[in-house]
């Protein structure tokens, strides 16, 4: 029989690692589902490391993830994996994106995931349009991040923070457009000889305005996305 703490401390790892492959989150799911009989203590695992992992990417990169680990929950036939979420979804969005505004450049990737799931049947839309409404309050926040106390103090603790600072930003952007890329192969990805125009003006719903909130939070993304993902940090 496993040991349950090796296994925690190794999904922990998982967690932490994750990035934009799809390989990485598709491991992790597998190593949850393989050890489904330790279900509530891996699912808290989950919720502990956007507790208290300080890391904007790797809270954004869990958030990924778990819309895919529901998929291979449900597929897998482990519904109480998905529960555990269902149950925990206000605490995960509260981690992911605090209300002290720390997370703001995560309030769109909540978002994405949250349609993701509520339209393969995870969540109920009033739900959604519930969570949506306290995003509203979170993405709007002007909130300048607390300094920590970096050991030795001056300007060369203060220059090492920013080149973390900076290291994070140039991560979260590479990441992300990397799902982007995964995310237009697969839309063009059209099965048999049917041409991918026919299936996009067929599928196509007519312009509304979250097409054009959409529209409003990719242009601010194309023409600075620097400013978008740390809009006070500041180059020495």
């Amino acid at each position: 029989m496993a040991d349950p703490f090796e296994v925690r401390m190794r999904f922990t790892k998982q967690l932490q690692h994750l990035n934009a492959s799809v390989t990485a989150a598709q491991k992790a799911a597998q190593y949850a589902l393989r050890y489904k009989d330790m279900d509530e203590d891996l699912h808290s695992c989950i919720v502990e490391q956007l507790e208290q992992n300080r890391n904007m990417n790797t809270r954004a990169n869990i958030m990924y993830f778990i819309e895919q680990f529901l998929q291979s929950a449900r597929k897998d036939g482990h519904e109480n994996y998905v529960r555990m979420m269902q149950r925990d979804i206000i605490r995960v969005v509260d981690a992911v994106a605090p209300d002290d505004g720390t997370g703001s450049a995560n309030v769109k990737v909540i978002r994405r995931v949250l349609s993701g799931l509520c339209t393969k049947g995870f969540f109920q839309d009033e739900l959604v349009t519930e969570i949506e409404e306290c995003l509203r309050d979170r993405v709007s926040k002007d909130f300048e991040p607390a300094s920590p106390a970096v050991e030795g103090g001056g300007s060369s603790g203060q220059s090492a923070k920013r080149k973390a600072d900076a290291r994070h930003v140039e991560q979260r952007i590479e990441e992300d457009r990397e799902r982007h890329k995964r995310l237009r192969e697969t839309m063009w990805a059209v099965p048999g000889d049917r041409k991918e125009w026919e299936k996009q003006w067929e599928e196509t719903s007519d312009w509304g305005s979250d097409d054009d909130t959409l529209a409003v939070e990719e242009a601010e993304m194309r023409g600075n996305e620097w400013a978008f993902y740390c809009p006070h940090y500041k180059v020495a």
